[in-house]
C-alpha cells in the first residue's frame, strides 16, 4: 500500500465511503482506484488527488498532506546518484536490494534519520 492510499483508505473509514463508492464518485474503476492504493499503479494525478479531497470533505493541513504524500507514492522509485559520492551509490543500491527485508521499525527509523538530516540542512526560520 502507498502512504496516499493508507491515507484515502483512512479517510474512506472514517465517513464509512466503501471503494466502490468512491471510485463512482472519482469516475473511475473500484479496481484501478484499488490499484492505486496498493501502488500496482503510479502516482495518482492532479485531477484524481483534487477529486479525492472534495469528496472527502477534506480540507486544509489534511489536503496538504494528501498532496504531499500523493507525490511520495510512485510505487517505482529510481534514484540517480550520478555524481553524487560513491557512498551515495552504495547506500541506493543496498536500500534498492534490501528494503523488502525491513520491517516496520527499521523503516521509521530510517525516515528519522532522512528527518533529522532535512532538518540539519534546512532549520526553521
Amino acid at each position: 500500500m502507498t502512504p496516499f492510499g493508507r491515507r484515502v483508505r483512512e479517510h474512506r473509514a472514517k465517513r464509512g465511503i466503501t471503494l466502490a463508492q468512491m471510485a463512482e464518485g472519482l469516475g473511475v474503476t473500484p479496481a484501478y482506484l484499488s490499484a492505486l492504493e496498493h501502488g500496482k499503479r503510479g502516482r495518482p494525478t492532479f485531477t484524481l488527488i483534487q477529486g479525492t479531497i472534495h469528496l472527502l470533505g477534506i480540507i486544509w493541513d489534511e489536503a496538504d498532506e494528501l498532496v504531499r504524500l500523493a507525490d511520495l507514492s510512485h510505487p517505482r522509485v529510481t534514484v540517480d546518484t550520478a555524481g553524487l559520492d560513491a557512498e551515495a551509490t552504495l547506500l541506493a543500491n543496498r536500500l534498492a536490494r534490501e528494503i523488502g527485508a525491513l520491517d516496520a521499525e527499521d523503516l521509521r527509523r530510517l525516515g528519522g534519520i532522512l528527518d533529522e538530516a532535512a532538518a540539519r540542512r534546512d532549520p526553521p526560520a
